[in-house]
C-alpha cells in the first residue's frame, strides 16, 4: 500500500494555486484583456501564461528537484522522483467569457501515482483539495461524494456536449439523469463535495485531469477513463460517486 502524502506537501501547493488563482483575478473581467490562439485553436491569455509562471517559480523555490508538466511551458526534468502537474486556468474560454467557473489545478505525481491534488475556484473562494491518505477537504472541511445508488434521477455533468457522440449522448439522457454542463474543473468540485453524482470528459489532457484521481479517492468516489482505466493520462475521463460508476460508463459506451 502507498504511504499517505506529507501534509506539508498539500499544504504548500494550496497555498500556491491559492496565489495562483488571486493572479488570474487580477485579469478577470478585463475589458483590455489580450485573448491569443494557439496552434490547436484554443485560446491562451497573459493569465493563463503569468499564472504557470508564478506556480513554477514557487514549486523550484521550495522544491527544486522535482518536475514540472505544464500547459503553457516546456517540460522541466527532475531529479527527485516526483512531477509536479499544473494547468494554470482550466476553463480558458469560461474565464474570457467572464464566466466566474473557471479553476486553477495542481497535482503532485510520485512513484506511487497521483498523492496530491487541487482544484482551485479563485472566482467562487472555494479550493478542494485531497492528499493520499489524508482526506479530502473543501476550504479546510472534510468532504464526500453523494450517497445516490443508480443513475436515475442523478445529475451529471460535461465539459461540453460537442465532443460526445450523438448515440451516447441519447442513451444517457434516456436513463433519466439530470445532464448539466458545469464543465472543466468544476465539474469534478461538484462530484468530490457530493452536489452532483458524476463529471465526464470524452475529451481531456493530462494536465485537465491530473488532480481528479486522488480527489475522487480521499472523497470516497472513483475516476477513470471512459475505457474503465485507472489513471488520469488517457485522454478522458469520468469521476463519479462511485454508485453509480460503472452504470454510467456502460451506457455511454453502449
Amino acid at each position: 500500500m502507498a504511504p499517505p502524502t506529507e501534509p506539508e506537501l498539500l499544504d504548500a501547493a494550496v497555498t500556491i494555486l491559492r496565489k495562483a488563482g488571486d493572479f488570474t483575478l487580477q485579469h478577470f473581467r478585463r475589458d483590455d484583456l489580450a485573448i491569443d490562439r494557439k496552434g490547436d485553436g484554443t485560446p491562451v491569455t497573459e493569465a493563463d501564461r503569468g499564472a504557470e509562471r508564478l506556480v513554477r517559480e514557487e514549486l523550484e523555490r521550495l522544491f527544486p528537484d522535482d518536475g514540472i508538466l505544464g500547459e503553457e511551458e516546456a517540460e522541466k526534468l527532475g531529479t527527485s522522483g516526483r512531477r509536479w502537474i499544473l494547468d494554470p486556468i482550466d476553463g480558458t474560454k469560461a474565464f474570457t467569457h467572464g464566466v466566474p467557473l473557471y479553476t486553477n489545478l495542481l497535482a503532485l505525481e510520485d512513484e506511487h501515482g497521483i498523492a496530491i491534488g487541487v482544484i482551485n475556484v479563485p472566482a467562487l473562494g472555494e479550493t478542494v483539495a485531497a492528499g493520499r491518505g489524508l482526506g479530502c477537504f473543501a476550504n479546510g472541511a472534510p468532504v464526500s461524494v453523494s450517497d445516490r445508488p443508480t443513475l436515475d434521477g442523478a445529475c451529471v455533468s460535461t465539459s461540453g456536449f460537442n465532443t460526445w457522440p450523438d448515440d451516447a449522448l441519447l442513451r444517457v439522457k434516456e436513463t433519466g439523469v439530470q445532464l448539466r454542463t458545469w464543465g472543466d474543473g468544476y465539474g469534478y468540485v461538484l462530484v468530490a463535495t457530493g452536489r452532483i453524482e458524476a463529471m465526464l470528459d470524452p475529451i481531456a489532457e493530462l494536465y485537465d485531469l491530473a488532480p481528479m484521481p486522488i480527489i475522487l479517492a480521499e472523497a470516497g468516489g472513483r475516476f477513470t477513463s471512459l475505457d474503465g482505466v485507472d489513471g488520469p493520462g488517457n485522454g478522458h475521463g469520468i469521476a463519479s460517486n462511485g454508485h453509480v460508476h460503472d452504470e454510467l460508463l456502460a451506457v455511454y459506451r453502449g
